[in-house]
């Protein structure tokens, strides 16, 4: 996975920004405070962190991609960074007064091991607010239209909300709550479903490689051929109509918020 990201992390920066929508809404769930000390887990090139910190609150950034973590350095050198996975964090025991996990969950190796992790370095009646995908909110993608391959080994991925829910509460988290994301059409992240509401993205090899499912999971003969039917249908309009039949209301993603408890954890 290290590899993966460090392959990745070369021109991540170029179409991989936080979202001004999306910082808002993670801050909204953790409800951190200004002389509190959070942490986002799986902080990549460290865009969401620096805007976080940029809102006044004090982040660090872990990520396992050396690669990653030198280009959110260069971003800004107030931020701590550090190497680490979910599941060996390498930080204290009750440390942190908080953590963000956004669009990572899916890379972790061992949920139940990362999660235990995420409890033990959170101090009580403190919230840990998850941003992921589910499988059910992935098949309602129209890209399983044009590229089924690469969607069903990105979906194989994504643990479902009933494994999240049980390792959330295993490790001792109190699960409270759940919120869909629907994709707005001005995103500024352009992660997998970022055209949605605009299918000319995909045709950006920019934006291709730095979404994992593309530069890391895709067959190219299936992209290079999906891409062809794609802008077959967005020419001719028959893309209105494939939109269309996957339309849904489960979201196209998903905040999971969790809370250590109010006494002594255990």
């Amino acid at each position: 996975m290290t590899a993966k990201y460090d392959k990745i992390g070369v021109d991540y920066n170029l179409t991989r920004k936080a979202d001004p929508y999306l910082t808002q809404q993670l801050l909204y769930h953790l409800q951190p405070t200004k002389n509190g000390r959070y942490l986002d887990i799986g902080c990549g090139t460290g865009n969401y962190t620096h805007a976080f910190q940029k809102k006044g609150y004090d982040f660090m950034g872990v990520d396992p991609s050396k690669v990653m973590l030198d280009r959110a350095r260069r971003k800004n050198q107030e931020i701590v960074w550090k190497i680490g996975s979910a599941e060996n964090t390498g930080l204290l025991e009750s440390s942190f007064d908080g953590i963000i996990g956004s669009l990572t969950i899916h890379h972790w190796t061992n949920l139940e091991l990362a999660f235990l992790e995420l409890f033990k370095i959170l101090k009580p009646n403190r919230r840990i607010v998850i941003l992921t995908s589910t499988p059910i909110q992935m098949k309602g993608y129209w890209l399983n239209h044009y590229f089924p391959k690469m969607l069903l080994d990105s979906i194989v991925q994504m643990p479902s909300m009933e494994q999240v829910k049980e390792a959330i509460t295993l490790s001792g988290f109190e699960f409270l709550e759940t919120h869909k994301y629907f994709i707005q059409p001005n995103l500024e992240d352009h992660f997998l479903y970022c055209g949605k509401h605009n299918p000319e993205l995909y045709f950006d090899e920019r934006i291709r490689s730095g979404i994992s499912s593309f530069s890391s999971l895709s067959n190219r003969t299936e992209v290079k051929n999906g891409l062809l039917r794609l802008r077959e249908d967005i020419d001719s309009g028959e893309i209105k109509n494939v939109m269309k039949t996957y339309e849904n209301d489960f979201g196209d993603y998903l905040f999971i918020i969790g809370k250590t408890p109010l006494g002594p954890k255990v």
